[in-house]
């Protein structure tokens, strides 16, 4: 028998796969003004979070820091902080201790992924 040395095996694993489906899911307030949030993926235990964002026009997230990379992918409009403007069909990742504000003039949705959450002055948040 031929050595298996990445544990393939020859059957995939059962119920290893979770559908989400964002179109069926209500959008969350969270605690900045004219944002909200579908969570897809969530690890309150290593801090790891993958969601959808809405901004609405004139959005603005605070000043933060990530502790870890950032990733965000632009599905509709635009967002920006100092270094750029994201626009959609694009994608911007943010090195871990990196700081910025991020604002949305005109709105839009993106698909974040983050490591840990952000941390602002008032204490950590995604």
């Amino acid at each position: 028998m031929a050595e298996d040395p990445y544990g393939l095996g020859a059957e995939p694993t059962a119920n290893a796969s979770t559908y989400v489906k964002p179109q069926d899911m209500a959008c969350q307030d969270t605690r900045f003004e004219g944002i909200q949030i579908k969570v897809l993926y969530h690890d309150a235990d290593q801090g790891e979070m993958t969601c959808m964002l809405k901004w609405a026009p004139g959005a603005t997230l605070p000043f933060h820091r990530h502790p870890e990379l950032e990733q965000s992918y632009v599905i509709e409009g635009s967002f920006q902080d100092h270094d750029g403007i994201c626009c959609a069909g694009e994608y911007v990742w943010r090195k871990a201790g990196s700081k910025h504000e991020t604002y949305s003039k005109d709105g839009c949705v993106i698909l974040a992924v983050y490591r840990k959450p952000n941390l602002f002055r008032s204490g950590p948040a995604y």
